[in-house]
Formats: C-alpha cells, sequence, structure tokens
C-alpha cells in the first residue's frame, strides 16, 4: 500500500548545511530521503527523520510541527535515528549503504548516505517475473550476507530486509538500504503507534516477542525476500502464519523449476520458530553456496527452443 504524502518536503535549492537539495526521491512513515550534492557537486543520498504520525511540515514551511502529547516520542526516536547513524557511520561494506554524515538540523536529524546507481531489487524482479535464475539468487543473496554478516558483527540488527530495501548497482552487486532501527525503537516506546512492519517479511518475533530479537530475525525476511522473488508477491504476513499457516513452501510451488537445495534453504530461513532456521548469517552462506547434485531439468519448452537454435545454426 503506498504512503500517502503528509509531510511537505524540503524545496528544490534549499541549502541545508553544506548540501543543496535538488528533489525529493523516497517517502516512508519514518522519514524522507533527497536527492542532494555536496560542496564538490557530488551527489549524495539524505535520509530526513520525520515520522509523520508524530510531526508535520506544512507547506512553505521548514521546521516541523509537533504537538505536547507527541514531544517525547518524537525526540526518542530522533536519539535512535542519530544513534542509527553513528552506527551506521563504522560499517564500511560494500554491501552496505555508506553513510558519510549525520548531523542535527531544523529540529530534526539527517543521515548523508553514498548515492547509488541502480535500481531496487523489487523494480529488478518486476521487470524480469517469471524469468529470475537460480544463478541469480544464489550470487546476489551470498553477496548481499557478507554485507549483513558485517552487520551483525557490529552487534546491530536491520529489522527490514525486503525486496525494496536491496539496491542493485549498475554492475548488478547488490548494496542493503534503510535499516529500522529508529522505527523500532519508537514503536516499543509508544504502544499508540500504529506497526511499520512490512507484512510478508517480518519475522513472528517483531510482532510479539521483541526478547526474542536476533540475527535469525533478519534471516525470516532474508527468505521472505528470496520467495518474493519467485512469487513476484510478498509472503503470508508471519503474524497470519501464526494463526492459520496457509504458505505454500518454496519446495513444493517450485519444484523441478529450481535445484530442491535452494528452495529448502528458502523454506528454512522462514520457519515459524526461530529456533529452527538459521542462528546465523554464515550458516545461511554454506547452505547457498552448496551446489546442487542436480540441477532441476528444464522444462520441454526450453529443450525445444534449444534444438531449434542448435538446427539453426547448422
Amino acid at each position: 500500500m503506498p504512503i500517502t504524502q503528509i509531510n511537505h518536503p524540503l524545496p528544490p535549492g534549499f541549502q541545508l548545511d553544506e548540501y543543496r537539495i535538488e528533489r525529493q526521491i523516497s517517502l516512508g512513515g519514518f522519514s524522507i530521503v533527497y536527492l542532494a550534492q555536496d560542496a564538490e557537486g557530488t551527489l549524495v543520498a539524505i535520509k530526513e527523520y520525520l515520522p509523520n504520525t508524530l510531526a508535520l511540515r506544512s507547506e512553505g514551511h521548514i521546521l516541523p510541527e509537533i504537538q505536547e502529547e507527541h514531544l517525547s516520542a518524537f525526540n526518542h526516536g530522533l536519539k535512535c535515528f542519530f544513534e542509527e547513524g553513528r552506527s551506521l557511520a563504522r560499517l564500511n561494506h560494500p554491501n552496505v549503504v555508506r553513510v558519510l554524515n549525520f548531523f542535527r538540523a531544523n529540529a530534526t536529524v539527517y543521515m548523508v548516505m553514498q548515492y547509488e546507481r541502480g535500481r531496487t531489487l523489487r523494480e529488478h524482479v518486476m521487470k524480469h517475473r517469471g524469468n529470475i535464475s537460480e544463478r541469480f539468487l544464489r550470487v546476489v543473496f551470498s553477496r548481499l550476507l557478507n554485507g549483513l554478516r558485517e552487520v551483525h558483527a557490529q552487534r546491530f540488527l536491520h529489522l527490514d530486509i525486503k525486496p525494496s530495501n536491496i539496491y542493485l548497482r549498475m554492475d548488478g552487486t547488490p548494496v542493503l538500504l534503510d535499516f529500522g532501527a529508529a522505527r523500532q525503537a519508537l514503536e516499543n516506546d509508544s504502544p499508540s503507534l500504529r506497526p511499520t512492519y512490512t507484512p510478508g517479511f517480518a519475522a513472528p518475533e517483531q510482532y510479539e516477542a521483541q526478547d526474542q530479537l536476533g540475527p535469525w530475525t533478519d534471516i525470516y525476511a532474508v527468505g521472505a525476500t528470496m520467495y518474493a522473488c519467485l512469487a513476484h508477491a510478498s509472503p503470508q504476513a508471519a503474524n497470519l502464519r501464526l494463526k492459520d499457516d496457509t504458505l505454500e513452501l518454496a519446495s513444493q510451488r517450485w519444484r523441478g523449476k529450481y535445484s530442491g537445495q535452494l528452495l529448502e534453504t528458502i523454506d528454512w530461513c522462514m520457519q515459524l520458530d526461530y529456533l529452527e532456521r538459521p542462528m546465523s548469517v554464515f550458516a545461511l552462506q554454506k547452505s547457498l553456496a552448496e551446489t546442487p547434485e542436480s540441477e532441476p531439468r528444464d522444462s520441454w519448452l526450453t529443450t525445444l527452443n534449444r534444438r531449434l537454435r542448435e538446427r539453426v545454426r547448422r
């Protein structure tokens, strides 16, 4: 469901510290992301903390309006967003978004990130629906997991892995975007706020067992993201699966099209009981790196097309 634009973005040409705003490039329930230029003219992406349930920026204004009853929650989220920027700035990995700077201004906080050219995994899947190869999945997610291992090594969780938060550079290498620490903290601190879990990708413990969060929580989301790449749609939400699990196992749904080993790995990641999932990114990487004993057989149509091409060459 698309997010309605409630808060007005900073206007094009606005000078924000040493950066010049070019335009808004994305919108979320907790933030606005802008394309901007630094003092040297290098393009950067700037993420502005502005939860639309707590603050309102009217047209023509720069400072957001925050009602007294929302001030405590807003400031708590602002502090967590700032700490998120501090944590990410320590990370320097090719498969994790690079945070260049973070600062306070206009009664809120801004996170400056390296601007990447390419498209999201969601956009790629929608463009190539029905034609996502096993090799593509294994290569992209193995590289992505290299970045996630570094995130977990820093005692940090992503908590919002999904196709739209994975960016594919022009050369096809993946980058993990948009960490959910500030959102998670706000939800914990303010029960009145609507949850911002992404249905289909959030693990069961994100709904009702916060004390069970761990690397396995992100691993559930990785499995759900791989599932979505094959299904071209989000899998059944975990909270609904807990009540009535109607999700068809990957190993059943795509049997014969992909190797059983890959499909069983996806099912392993998406176990509702976190103790039955891979406990670490390394364990999942080992599974993705395994070469299946036999690749899925070609469909009759693929075989026919190959034979026709061979005849044409003759």
